[in-house]
């Protein structure tokens, strides 16, 4: 069974680095791994357990590629698939690297930064 180095990363600057099998969450990984992580619905609804993507493997931050020359963070696309579509995240939201980890499942070793501020960044559900 394959599995992907995650590297969470909290905004105090603390980490925690976990494996996350092909077939688990990165919620469930963080959980078998002792990580605390926020979650409420696992069912990416709700966007408490939500993530933004830093980096890929290989890649040392965001993507200079934008148009416009601002740097922007890796697409959670390319990093991650979802076992059901994440209904709580835009097509915006995802393209700005944000992930929601209790349905997320990574293609790569990245590192995510989790924590209140970046809950707070994303906003509210559109299901609240």
């Amino acid at each position: 069974m394959t599995s992907h180095d995650v590297t969470l990363e909290w905004t105090d600057g603390s980490t925690q680095t976990i494996a996350v099998d092909e077939n688990e969450s990165v919620l469930d990984a963080a959980q078998r791994a002792g990580a605390r992580l926020p979650y409420d619905c696992r069912e990416g609804t709700c966007i408490t357990c939500v993530g933004r993507l830093l980096a890929l493997e290989g890649e040392e931050g965001a993507d200079e590629s934008a148009e416009d020359g601002t740097e922007r963070p890796p697409h959670a696309a390319d990093a991650f698939t979802y076992r059901r579509a994440p209904a709580a995240l835009t097509d915006e939201e995802q393209a700005d690297g944000y992930v929601l980890l209790c349905i997320a499942h990574p293609q790569s070793d990245c590192r995510i930064e989790v924590g209140p501020r970046v809950r707070a960044e994303v906003g509210d559900s559109p299901w609240a």
